[in-house]
């Protein structure tokens, strides 16, 4: 098999394809033959050596792939073999095979093709846990979502207009006019102006959605209303370049709202503070897949609608890296073994 790998701590450059023997499925797992694997902001982060979840390098990073099963372990139903399937992977996820438990391949719908298949299980899950568990968007909610133009921003936009709440973005203005198409109300341009100071003053916000962390979080915290909740789901605050800044990670964690967000000052404010990683929910894998299970549903009736902004092969993998350094992608990043 073919493999993306993380050699040391750098820039996209470091990524480099090795070849390696193919994995055996042990008792109860499954082997996918990988037709494209999701690039996700963490395993940028990951290389740079910021990304703690990450494992000791050189590694092979890759939450999600999609793909054909070709063989299966003990215990596991041989008419799963040819079956097209989405999967999330504790890692290892830029290969051209893996092998996973059988509970975590679940079959791809009719018509979905293994690019799509790979741009949904880390983003919509992301955004389901932030719009469906914890915020439980309905009728009229405002929910502000920080890169709007990014893979979890598109899938969370879904969710939200599916439950009928608001949505507003904050974006590169070249991204404006199709995310504005796509659904969302307000659009801000980050890079121009401060999203506190464009919604100061207008009705607070039910939800807000940021993976930028440490002063957004202060901010975010200001704008909402008595009951809405800030959900937390990254720091790309920290990486603002293509390699690590340890100057800029510490300027960021003194920026977090530490005393806004402890239970009492919480309390007081009538405000919640969630936080979301799907790397830490392997103990929950059959909730998990049930909720990817209503998302591929809903990808069927057509509310789930996953952007692929770049199909890249592996070959080419410091340039899928780059583009999500960039902030140049609309959508979702994959690659093709």
């Amino acid at each position: 098999m073919r493999q993306v790998w993380i050699p040391r701590i750098g820039g996209p450059e470091v990524l480099e394809v090795r070849e390696a023997p193919d994995p055996v499925p042990v008792a109860g797992q499954v082997r996918i033959a990988v037709e494209a694997a999701g690039v996700n902001f963490a395993d940028l982060m990951a290389r740079q050596g910021l990304y703690p979840d990450a494992p000791k390098l050189p590694a092979v990073v890759g939450y999600e792939v999609a793909g054909t099963i070709d063989a299966v372990g003990d215990g596991v139903d041989p008419s799963r073999v040819g079956e097209p399937v989405v999967a999330m992977c504790r890692f290892g996820g830029y290969s051209s095979s893996i092998c996973v438990a059988s509970i975590q391949a679940t079959r791809r719908p009719a018509g979905m093709d293994a690019h799509t298949g790979a741009a949904i299980p880390v983003v919509f899950l992301t955004a389901w846990m932030m719009c469906e568990v914890f915020g439980r968007v309905r009728p009229g909610d405002r929910v502000l979502v920080h890169s709007a133009g990014g893979g979890v921003g598109l899938a969370a936009l879904d969710l939200i207009r599916w439950r009928g709440g608001t949505a507003f973005g904050t974006a590169s203005s070249g991204k404006h006019a199709v995310l504005r198409e796509r659904g969302f109300e307000q659009l801000i341009d980050y890079t121009q102006v401060d999203f506190a100071e464009a919604l100061k003053g207008e009705v607070g916000l039910d939800l807000i959605l940021d993976p930028v962390g440490g002063a957004s979080w202060a901010k975010g915290l200001s704008l909402l209303r008595a009951g809405g909740k800030l959900a937390c789901f990254g720091m790309s605050s920290n990486a603002t370049g293509e390699t690590r800044n340890l100057l800029t990670v510490l300027r960021n964690l003194w920026a977090i709202p530490w005393l806004a967000t402890n239970p009492v000052a919480l309390i007081n404010a009538n405000k919640g503070v969630v936080g979301v990683n799907m790397g830490h929910l392997w103990h929950e894998t059959e909730r998990v897949t049930g909720w990817l299970g209503e998302i591929l549903a809903l990808w069927e009736t057509g509310v789930v609608r996953p952007v692929v902004h770049a199909a890249v092969p592996f070959a080419e993998a410091a340039e899928a890296h780059a583009i999500l350094h960039r902030r140049e992608n609309l959508g979702k990043v994959v690659l093709i073994p």
